[in-house]
C-alpha cells in the first residue's frame, strides 16, 4: 500500500477561513512521506503562496471531486447543501449529521449512495473517549468576545443594529478591541457586565471565561457553572440576574431547559446577550430553545421574538465561531489531530479511525 494521500479541499462555507491543514502541519505529513494535495483557496487565512513556497502540489478550488479515489478529502465546514450527488471519496470533516439535526439524513444518505466513508472530525475520540482534536478553546474565546461587543453595542449604540464582523488577525487584536469597548460601556452603565458561562471547566467554557478576565471584566462578575450547579435543573433565574449568557455545554444527552421565553420574560431582567456556542439550532434536545436560526458574521445577532420588558435580548448562534481568529484556532486544531492524521497510515488498525468507521457504519445502518 502506497503513502496516504490527504486533498484538503478549499472550505465553501462564506467567510470561512480556518484549514484544518495549515502550512505547518502539512509540512509535517509531507516529511513522513505523505501525499499532500492543497486546493486553491480564495478565502482561506492562510494564503495559497504559503503552501506553494513549500513545494506542494495545488488543485484548483473545488477539484476535489475529481481527486483519486484513494485520496482522503480532508475539511473542516460542511458540504454545500444544495448538492446532493453521490459522495466517492472518504470524506474527514464535520457533518452535523449524527445527532438527529434536521436534514441529517439528507447529508449522510449522500456517502452510502456514492460508496464513499465519513469520517466525523467531531466524533474521532481517543481510548478514552475524549475528543482527539477540537475548536472549543477558541468557540468559547470568540463567542465570549462577540457576547462583550454586543453587551457594549447596545449600551452606546441604543437601537442600531450590531453590524458585520470581520475575523481578527491576532488574540492580542481581539482582546484590546473588545476590552476598549468594555470599558466605554461599563463607564456609561456605572458597572461591569455579569456574565454566566455554563459548561465553564470544558475547554469551551475555559476559553470563554479567559477571554472575560483578558478584557478586563473583574472576577466577581465571572460565573463558572458546571454540572454540579446545574444538576438541579432549569430554567435558571440566574440567567436573568445576568447581563450575558453563554452557553458552552457539548450536548450529548436531553437536558432540561437552561431557558425558555416564559423564563425570560420575568420583571426586572437584565439579561440582554445570549451567546450559544453548542448551537445545537436544529437539535430537538436544544436547552436554549429562544432562537431558531444561525447567525452569521455577516448578520451576528438575531432578537429574541416574544421578548417582554424595557431591554433587548439578542441571541448571539454562529457555527464556525472560531474563524474570528482563523491561523490561531487552525494552527491548535491541526496540531491536535496530527498524530492521528499520522495513523491514517494503518488505518483499518487504528483505534481512532476504527471507531470512526464502526460509528459511521452504525448511522448508515439508520437510514
Amino acid at each position: 500500500m502506497g503513502a496516504p494521500h490527504i486533498w484538503l479541499r478549499a472550505e465553501s462555507k462564506p467567510l470561512e477561513e480556518r484549514s484544518a491543514l495549515t502550512p505547518t502541519t502539512a509540512k509535517k505529513l509531507a516529511d513522513a512521506g505523505f501525499k499532500i494535495t492543497i486546493e486553491r483557496s480564495s478565502q482561506r487565512a492562510f494564503k495559497d503562496s504559503e503552501y506553494e513556497k513549500l513545494g506542494f502540489t495545488m488543485a484548483p478550488e473545488g477539484s476535489w471531486r475529481n481527486a483519486p479515489k484513494d485520496a482522503y478529502i480532508l475539511g473542516l465546514k460542511e458540504l454545500p447543501e444544495n448538492d446532493d450527488s453521490p459522495l466517492h471519496h472518504t470524506h474527514i470533516q464535520f457533518a452535523h449529521c449524527y445527532k438527529n439535526q434536521e436534514g441529517w439524513r439528507d447529508v449522510l444518505s449522500r456517502f452510502p449512495a456514492g460508496n464513499g466513508t465519513l469520517y466525523d472530525l467531531e466524533f474521532l475520540q481517543d481510548d478514552n473517549g475524549r475528543r482527539v482534536a477540537a475548536f472549543g478553546y477558541h468557540a468559547g474565546f470568540a463567542g465570549s468576545a462577540l457576547s462583550c461587543l454586543v453587551w457594549a453595542h447596545q449600551i452606546l449604540r441604543p437601537g442600531k443594529p450590531f453590524p458585520a464582523v470581520r475575523p481578527f488577525p491576532n488574540e492580542r487584536a481581539l482582546v484590546r478591541h473588545v476590552a476598549r469597548q468594555v470599558r466605554q460601556a461599563a463607564k456609561k452603565q456605572g458597572d461591569f457586565p455579569q456574565i454566566l458561562i455554563i459548561g465553564a471547566l470544558g475547554r469551551c467554557g475555559t476559553g470563554a471565561a479567559d477571554l472575560a478576565t483578558k478584557a478586563g471584566i473583574p472576577e466577581n462578575k465571572i460565573l463558572r457553572w458546571d454540572i454540579n450547579e446545574t444538576k438541579k435543573g432549569g430554567p435558571f433565574k440566574e440567567i436573568t440576574e445576568s447581563d450575558i449568557f453563554v452557553n458552552c455545554i457539548y450536548l450529548s444527552v436531553p437536558i432540561p431547559k437552561f431557558c425558555t421565553l416564559e423564563s425570560l420574560n420575568v420583571p426586572g431582567r437584565k439579561l440582554r446577550v445570549v451567546c450559544d456556542v453548542s448551537c445545537d439550532t436544529t437539535n430537538p434536545n436544544n436547552p436554549v430553545p429562544i432562537y431558531n436560526v444561525n447567525t452569521t458574521f455577516d448578520h451576528p445577532t438575531v432578537p429574541v421574538k416574544g421578548i417582554t420588558g424595557n431591554l433587548p435580548l439578542d441571541v448571539i448562534s454562529i457555527d464556525h465561531l472560531p474563524t474570528l481568529l482563523p491561523r490561531e484556532s487552525s494552527e491548535a486544531f491541526s496540531e491536535a489531530l496530527l498524530p492521528s492524521l499520522f495513523q491514517l497510515q494503518n488505518v483499518n488498525r487504528a483505534p481512532v479511525w476504527v471507531r470512526a468507521k464502526k460509528l459511521f457504519d452504525t448511522m448508515v445502518a439508520k437510514l
